[in-house]
């Protein structure tokens, strides 16, 4: 093992000495990678030179995700401290169902569960549990909202014609969820949003009333903190109160900006969030863990039990039920996913967090504005959000994202919203700079400069 590590560090500091030359990885078109990397496995072994030698081809091949030049998805950036904890989980490798297996570490997921409770505003009532990504988190708060509405439905499985009303704007999991859990991809109702992509409360009335007279048992109200294109935050309290009126469980789908609870500056955009019954937030994405740390709270953990609970005398042999999250847990064998959260907290405190949320509204600030003062751009979103959506020089934007992907400059997507399809600048990796933000422009302007033919083929 000792010589394992050794090969870690060399592997790892070549890839980080990499990353400041070249910080996006040469294109491989996939239907060249079998062909260009040597990934074909065999029966016998190798010897340690040849195996090396290709496990540093794949790896300085693959999209890097931590440089100031990626800014494709929902996630970016390395920090240190979770990363040490994320490494040291992976050393333990022990599974998070019972204190036996775990320890101490269970300690550990329980301190952080309850510190995001009470930040919620809830009582010792509440609780939560992790989860691998936001998909699971807003599966296990629908399955929970459906078992609330009928504790039969485990035992005798869905017999009513259930509802789930959601943005059209939030997560594609929803009505894969829906079918999972026999609710029905048919029965969820997609409300329209306003122009800033927020959920309409009047739409979602009309809706929830319409299935009553048609018969249907509204379920789950599914609204968004930082939807996936536009980082738009659904008004919590009035979607409160509409779930309050017809008893219908609301879970806030926080999954990729829900972490502005730690901040005090934007925290006013989940007002309201004590009064949901579920929420979730991924720390991978705006406190930037790695992958994946995902959480669920909910006000009355009853619920995690009613819902998750079953019996294994094979695995359920000491403590007590609140030391076994496995009870309350989707999964059986699961990661260590809360030590590279706590690592990190408990190395910068909670202003610490709260310092890397604002910084993320800070860099998107500086992409407004260099949009707003720089010719040939076009902006499409608006403040308080850490998307950043445009246009440039009336580029298609699908056709540039993938051209900057081809030619191993940017990795950055796109979206629509309202009939408009726009690149979307996501400002999730807090260790970048303003600097880091201007020079993603300038290689756009850059490049369109150089490559005009060919854009304007593509166009």
């Amino acid at each position: 093992m000792k010589d394992t590590l050794k090969t870690f560090n060399e592997i790892a500091s070549l890839l980080l000495e990499k990353e400041k030359s070249n910080p996006v990885a040469d294109f491989i078109p996939s239907k060249d990678v079998f062909k260009t990397l040597d990934i074909s496995l065999q029966e016998e072994p190798i010897v340690d030179e040849i195996f090396l030698n290709s496990l540093k081809e794949l790896l300085l091949n693959t999209p890097k995700t931590a440089t100031s030049a990626f800014f494709n998805q929902l996630f970016g950036g390395r920090n240190d401290k979770a990363v040490l904890g994320d490494l040291l989980a992976v050393i333990l490798n022990n599974s998070m169902y019972t204190y036996k297996a775990a320890g101490p570490q269970i300690g550990v997921e329980k301190v952080i569960l309850e510190k995001v409770c009470a930040m919620i505003g809830w009582d010792t009532n509440s609780g939560g549990s992790f989860a691998p990504g936001g998909s699971m988190t807003n599966f296990m708060a629908m399955l929970m909202a459906r078992d609330s509405k009928n504790s039969h439905v485990r035992m005798d499985g869905v017999s009513e014609r259930m509802t789930v009303y959601t943005s059209t704007e939030s997560h594609y999991s929803i009505p894969k969820n829906a079918a999972f859990s026999g609710i029905g991809r048919n029965q969820v109702r997609y409300i329209p949003v306003d122009s800033f992509g927020k959920i309409i409360p009047s739409k979602l009335v009309e809706s929830i009333e319409e299935d009553i007279k048609e018969g249907y048992i509204p379920t789950l109200v599914n609204a968004t903190a930082g939807t996936t294109v536009l980082g738009a935050f659904d008004d919590i309290l009035p979607l409160s109160e509409i779930c309050k009126k017809y008893d219908i469980w609301l879970h806030i789908d926080g999954a990729y900006c829900g972490s502005v609870l730690f901040s005090n500056k934007y925290k006013h955009l989940i007002k309201g969030v004590e009064k949901a019954d579920s929420f979730s937030f991924n720390a991978h994405k705006m406190i930037g863990t790695p992958l994946t740390c995902s959480l669920l709270l909910v006000k009355n953990k009853k619920y995690l039990d009613q819902s998750f609970a079953n019996e294994a005398d094979y695995l359920y042999q000491t403590d007590e039920d609140d030391f076994n999250p496995g009870k309350t847990s989707l999964q059986c064998g699961r990661r260590n996913d809360a030590l590279k959260l706590w690592t990190l907290w408990k190395s910068v405190g909670t202003k610490g967090l709260e310092a890397i949320v604002d910084k993320q509204f800070e860099l998107a600030n500086v992409a407004r504005n260099y949009i707003k003062s720089n010719s040939g751009y076009t902006l499409f979103s608006f403040n308080d959000s850490i998307s950043v959506c445009f246009n440039y020089k009336d580029i298609p934007a699908r056709e540039l994202c993938t051209l900057l992907y081809e030619k191993s400059q940017l990795l950055v997507g796109y979206g629509t919203f309202d009939g408009n399809e726009f690149i979307r600048l996501v400002t999730i990796n807090a260790q970048n700079d303003k600097e880091d933000i201007q020079n993603f422009f300038k290689v756009i302007e850059v490049f369109v400069s150089e490559n005009e033919k060919q854009l304007s083929k593509t166009s």
